[in-house]
């Protein structure tokens, strides 16, 4: 994400509004301690504008508490304590030395956005290199290697695997303020206490991959030490502790599976992949199986055998490879060898490996000049996303068109090539050649059999060498087309034209829209008319019943190109998501989609979400397999891309740094309990450079015969990606997913609890929020009841399948920070370890919202600025500016905070600029939520996921319903609802999603 926003805005040097001592009070008589609504003076406080309230406070003793009472005593508890299970992996296969030479630790433990720099309370000028923040301070915790191993106790949390090394002891099943038949909810598992104390914890430790068995939550920034085993934000084990057998497995109900996220991003302060290359001859791999080589393999017979991890077959070491052991059998030059110690390497592979001549990636743009996009200032907001994504902000000085642009200026990599081309009812090519003054436009009004009337070097050029050509045809072409009247494009002539100019190369299409395309071969119709929701035919507006469209999206793949679509509805109105987006879901591209598209509200996310999807990290060509150990095999995939058949390699037309897909895994055997079990991910694909490589990530999990092990071990991100991606007809997902829930902690309760009392919810020490996530997946636009746009429940359903951990995380369960209650000294860099000091975030809940308060609320996908009705105007004044002291008076079309001297100014946008650097695909930009004015004020509602909404219940009574669930199936009382086959197993009676959205 480091190119998510470039040089962050800064204030002018404050006035120190804010003495230490208190002594001068900027808000002109308001007492130091905050605001109350409309301004009234509060009582003094040590922090903030507003008094808190809704918060943990000291008086409670855990993170997790009691149910006591709550249908017969209900309590609510942590695993029962188990012995401590021993560090297999440490020395097993990996002979890693913990102690050998590391990357930079200049930015271990420190969010990702460590490239902006931020206000400071004293000095709010945009800060240089220099700033500690931007290169933190290297503390003593923050050099050691390996981390330290002291258990993780943060105040109010209790302790987790998953932070520290070992287990730690249950949460007690009582606590205060609990009474007989009512349930406190501050004892219940809470999400955002969760993050906040991993992410205070991975501040100042690192995560080693081999020595801890948990990951950090997905939502969490942390610095990964690859020790061999690859770092979670490539590859997500759902159980680090895998059982020995199907039926123990299936006496947990969990599902074993892995996210893959293999060209996600690293953080700061991460050891770059290495790349290796081993000549014509390629990279050293199994014969039988064809694994590639990786820390788990091992020597015999003195280097001259190498045995296979996943298969023990033992091949002959090739001579140019060979190299002699210790009395170990360890090799003499392992530590000068990447891909024996790195858990995710890549190799550059050789002319076999090659489906077609590697160049650098093509982007084709193909702009919709339609009525519509001009009318609504679309086409001129795609227009100058381009040139920011191409050229930064400095791509309207007139001095730097003539130019040439240092390499080290330059956005996407050297040999990538761009091109262009419009369309309405007709399409037209440009000609942007270096040599010439201003770009040519060809027309093509044949639809029926499109062709390229361009040669390859007029349509492709180099975006750097042509810069002045391009600025000039971006800016005019919203005035070319402004006298036409043609309100009905024709897309799908323009896609088949465009892989035709690609079909050669492969490549990237970018592809606005602003209407539903309506005109030529392929147009389509309005068919979501309101009559079809909540009866079976609904299930239709979920298919892309097109053929053509669906042969379209084939080509793409086969010729190794991918599509990103940007769809901006008119007035909220319907696109047929359904069939367009097909194409970008089977290519492995992406659909950004803007439901209510408004100029210029919506115009800088438009122009960031472009600049984001060219400069990410992207690769072409793509094919993927993943190999795992004997007794083990591949049982399916789950996510956005194309297989012709069971077995055969996944197949992308791109993939990118955002783009995550699961895995689910079944026995053919019985796993050996004294081995370990590995997966090996191989991506082989063309980097944006166009060199082709494979990449590799190497996963390694436990294999355990006691179920109580393995229930202390698991990854809660994994278990909720892989259940969300699952494939599952649409009438039956939310009973579905509420028998899954039940059986998981029905399972967990029957073998690894038992020495609670039978009336107690006892919840998996790593799953505790497990069924929050449930409920909020329950009330996303893919899966709640009631009316939903088809094309919103659509698009969120494909960008399920598709979504990272971590932005599935935040999808599911916002972040809520109140600003009117935010200490002085948060959302600025620690002055002695540099790390931006982040406030706590609150629960998603109504009842924690505070009357006269104002809240951000990000979600991943939109970020809200929630104010209060009652809100105090010298708090506007502090957001806004001077004479903004009535929420009428703000402009509802702002998408950012001005730049202000003035202390909470400096703080919002500092903490907007934390938040924008790991959160997924979307760009983050503010929309107002002013409480009675908007309607974005619904879009809060509905984020506020522990109450009563979305057609689902409050998270109190959902823990109270799956109880009762739990109770019964103890009880042998249980009867399923309808898709008991799918709560079950979560395979059997699914008919998949992907006929279901017609992949």
């Amino acid at each position: 994400m480091a190119n998510r926003q470039g040089s962050y805005q800064q204030n002018p040097p404050l006035q120190s509004p804010y003495a230490p001592n208190g002594a001068q009070n900027p808000y002109g008589g308001t007492p130091y301690g905050g605001y109350g609504p409309q301004g009234t003076p509060q009582q003094e406080q040590s922090q903030g504008y507003f008094p808190q309230q809704g918060q943990t406070g000291a008086n409670n003793s855990g993170d997790m508490g009691a149910l006591a009472g709550q249908l017969g005593n209900v309590g609510l508890g942590g695993d029962a304590g188990t012995p401590y299970r021993p560090n297999k992996k440490k020395n097993r296969h990996a002979y890693h030395n913990l102690d050998q030479p590391t990357g930079s630790v200049q930015g271990f433990g420190g969010p990702p956005q460590s490239q902006f720099g931020y206000a400071t309370p004293d000095n709010a000028q945009q800060l240089g290199p220099g700033h500690p923040y931007a290169g933190q301070q290297v503390t003593q915790a923050m050099n050691q290697f390996p981390a330290p191993s002291a258990p993780f106790s943060p105040g109010l949390q209790a302790p987790s695997p998953g932070f520290g090394s070992q287990p730690q002891p249950p949460v007690t099943s009582t606590g205060p303020g609990v009474s007989q038949g009512k349930v406190d909810p501050e004892q219940i598992p809470s999400i955002p206490r969760l993050r906040d104390a991993a992410t205070q914890y991975y501040l100042d430790h690192v995560y080693p991959t081999m020595e801890q068995h948990i990951p950090p939550p997905a939502a969490v920034p942390f610095v990964a030490h690859d020790q061999g085993n690859s770092s979670p934000k490539y590859a997500r084990l759902t159980l680090n502790n895998i059982p020995s057998t199907a039926e123990a497995l299936a006496a947990t109900a969990l599902p074993l599976g892995l996210v893959l996220q293999p060209l996600a991003s690293p953080q700061e302060g991460e050891q770059a992949i290495p790349v290796l290359d081993f000549g014509e001859v390629g990279p050293p791999r199994c014969r039988r199986c064809r694994t590639y080589i990786n820390p788990f393999m091992t020597f015999r017979s003195g280097g001259n055998k190498l045995v296979c991890n996943m298969c023990t077959f033992p091949n002959d070491v090739p001579p140019e490879y060979f190299a002699p052991t210790d009395p170990s059998g360890v090799r003499v030059d392992r530590a000068q060898r990447p891909e024996l110690t790195a858990g995710t390497v890549e190799f550059m592979v050789p002319k076999e490996y090659w489906a077609k001549e590697p160049v650098g990636l093509h982007w084709l743009f193909l702009v919709d000049v339609g009525t519509e996009a001009i009318s609504r200032g679309f086409l001129q907001a795609f227009c100058e996303g381009i040139l920011l994504a191409l050229y930064g902000e400095d791509h309207g000085r007139e001095e730097d068109q003539n130019e040439d642009v240092p390499e080290t200026r330059q956005r996407i990599p050297a040999g990538s090539r761009v091109g262009f081309v419009a369309y309405d009812r007709a399409m037209y090519f440009f000609n942007c050649n270096a040599k010439l003054d201003q770009a040519q436009m060809l027309v093509m009004p044949d639809l029926d059999d499109p062709f390229v009337p361009l040669g390859s070097d007029g349509l492709f050029v180099d975006p750097y060498e042509s810069k002045s050509v391009i600025t000039d045809l971006l800016r005019k072409l919203p005035n070319i087309f402004s006298r036409t009247k043609t309100p009905e494009p024709a897309l799908l002539p323009a896609l088949k034209a465009a892989q035709a100019a690609l079909a050669l190369t492969g490549g990237k299409i970018v592809c606005s829209l602003s209407s539903l395309p309506t005109w030529g071969p392929g147009r389509l119709f309005l068919r979501d008319k309101n009559d079809l929701h909540g009866i079976e035919t609904e299930r239709k507006l979920f298919q892309t019943e097109h053929a053509d469209w669906r042969s379209v999206a084939s080509k793409m793949v086969g010729s190794g190109i991918g599509v990103d679509f940007f769809l901006a509805a008119a007035g909220g109105g319907y696109m047929d998501i359904a069939t367009i987006g097909h194409v970008s879901a089977l290519s492995g591209g992406e659909t950004f989609f803007y439901p209510t598209f408004t100029a210029p509200r919506d115009i800088e996310k438009l122009t960031k979400d472009i600049e984001h999807t060219i400069t990410r990290e992207t690769g072409y060509q793509s094919l993927m397999k993943v190999r795992c150990s004997n007794g083990l095999q591949v049982s399916s995939y789950h996510g956005n891309f194309l297989q012709h058949s069971f077995g055969a390699d996944l197949e992308l037309g791109t993939v990118d740094a955002d783009k995550a897909l699961g895995v689910m895994f079944s026995y053919d055997g019985k796993l050996d309990s004294k081995l370990d079990a590995h997966f090996q991910c191989a991506l082989l694909y063309t980097t944006a450079s166009g060199q082709r490589r494979v990449r590799c990530t190497n996963t390694v999990a436990s294999v355990n015969e006691n179920l109580m092990e393995v229930m202390r071990y698991l990854d809660q991100d994994a278990i909720i990606s892989m259940i969300a991606k699952e494939e599952r007809p649409l009438k039956d997902i939310r009973n579905a997913l509420t028998e899954k829930t039940i059986d998981i902690l029905a399972g967990h309760r029957k073998t690894a609890s038992g020495s609670h009392p039978p009336g107690q919810l006892v919840l998996p020490e790593n799953l505790k929020e497990f069924a929050m996530y449930i409920l909020g997946l329950l009330k996303s636009r893919a899966f709640k009841g009631g009316h939903e746009p088809s094309d919103r429940r659509t698009h969120t359903m494909r960008f399920i399948k598709s979504a990272s951990p971590l932005e599935l995380s935040l999808f599911l369960y916002p972040r809520i920070i109140p600003l009117h209650s935010l200490p002085d000294t948060s959302c600025f860099p620690d002055a002695e370890t540099g790390h931006l000091v982040v406030p706590p975030s609150i629960r998603a809940s109504f009842g924690r919202i505070e009357e006269g308060g104002a809240y951000l609320v990000d979600d991943g996908q939109v970020c809200l600025l929630w104010l209060h009705q009652h809100v105090s105007p010298n708090l506007l004044e502090d957001l806004f500016g001077p004479g903004h002291t009535n929420l009428a008076d703000l402009d509802s079309n702002m998408s950012s905070l001005p730049v202000l001297e003035t202390h909470l100014n400096a703080q919002v946008r500092n903490l907007i600029a934390y938040w924008s650097a790991a959160r997924g695909s979307k760009a983050l930009t503010l929309q107002l939520a002013r409480q009675g004015l908007d309607g974005a004020e619904y879009e809060f509602a509905r984020l506020l996921v522990e109450d009563r909404n979305n057609e689902a219940q409050s998270y109190v009574d959902w823990l109270v319903h799956l109880h009762r669930g739990i109770q019964l199936e103890l009880a042998g009382h249980r009867r399923k609802e309808e898709g008991e086959g799918i709560g079950a197993g979560l395979e059997g009676a699914m008919a998949g999603l992907s006929n279901l959205i017609g992949r």
